[in-house]
This record gives structure tokens, C-alpha cells and sequence, in this order.
């Protein structure tokens, strides 16, 4: 296969690689590597906005044990533009914090079975201090108001 260099959006019918479909946020660079252009910082016990957990990764630099709680199915769903099928990351950023960060699921926010059946990994709602304080989660709309939450690494 040749090597090409384009300017501008590419879409290929007839190729390896077809059309990208669906919604990408962030900044896709190669070998599937996303870096989030924007950030959100929570560092005390807060109710998240739509637009944060939006943004798809938060960090928290607390001294102080952190319980972040995730906004409803219904505002998240309206921020991300979800739909039935719609599968969202979020990652949440404790490496610079000082204690445990806690995610809280609301209302319309249901833990998955797997996170329901193995708590301590998929279940796993606590992001330690630290340099192993990174944390991503799955979130899989079942409506446009309402998400399955899954810890995935």
C-alpha cells in the first residue's frame, strides 16, 4: 500500500479503511491515541455539570477526600447529544491529589453487571492518590437519558 499525504477531510468508500462514523471528541492523532483538548478541574465534593464530565476527563488535586457525583442521565445525555447505542470514556486524573477520589453515579446512572457481579475491579468506584491515580470509565447510553457505568481500567 502507498503512502499518501492529504490536506483537509478524507473519506474512503473503496479502501482498508472506511468512512469514521458517529461522534469523536477530542483529538485523534495516530495509532488511535486521543488527547482531550480540554480539562476540568474538581478538587472538592461537587455535583459535576453536563459540560465537565463532557469534556471526558477530569483531574482533582485535593489534599481532602473527593466525592465527585456524576449529573443525571438526562443532562448528560442532552451535553453529549446521546442517543440509544451512544458509548462515552471518561477518565478522571488523581495523580496530582493527595487522597482518594470517589465517583458517585446519579439518578438514571446505573452500575453495569459487571460492575455490579466484580465490584472491586468494574465496580471500582475509588480513584487512589498518586501516580497509579488514573481511572477510565465506560458509560453506555441505553436511552438519551439513561447510562450503564462501567470502570474499564
Amino acid at each position: 500500500m502507498a503512502s499518501t499525504t492529504f490536506s483537509g477531510p478524507v473519506t474512503s468508500t473503496n479502501g482498508f479503511i472506511g468512512a469514521l462514523t458517529g461522534n469523536v471528541t477530542g483529538n485523534v492523532a495516530g495509532s488511535g491515541s486521543i488527547t482531550h483538548a480540554t480539562t476540568v478541574a474538581i478538587n472538592a465534593t461537587a455535583t459535576a455539570t453536563a459540560a465537565q464530565v463532557a469534556t471526558g476527563y477530569i483531574t482533582s488535586t485535593s489534599a481532602a477526600a473527593t466525592a465527585i457525583t456524576l449529573p443525571t442521565g438526562t443532562l448528560l445525555g442532552a451535553a453529549l447529544g446521546a442517543a440509544k447505542g451512544t458509548i462515552f470514556d471518561l477518565y478522571i486524573d488523581n495523580t496530582g491529589g493527595a487522597s482518594t477520589v470517589t465517583i458517585v453515579v446519579a439518578v438514571n446512572g446505573i452500575l453495569s453487571t459487571a460492575a455490579a457481579d466484580t465490584p472491586g475491579s468494574f465496580g471500582d468506584l475509588t480513584v487512589a492518590a498518586g501516580v497509579t491515580g488514573l481511572a477510565r470509565y465506560t458509560l453506555m447510553f441505553s436511552s438519551a437519558t439513561a447510562y450503564v457505568f462501567t470502570r474499564t481500567a
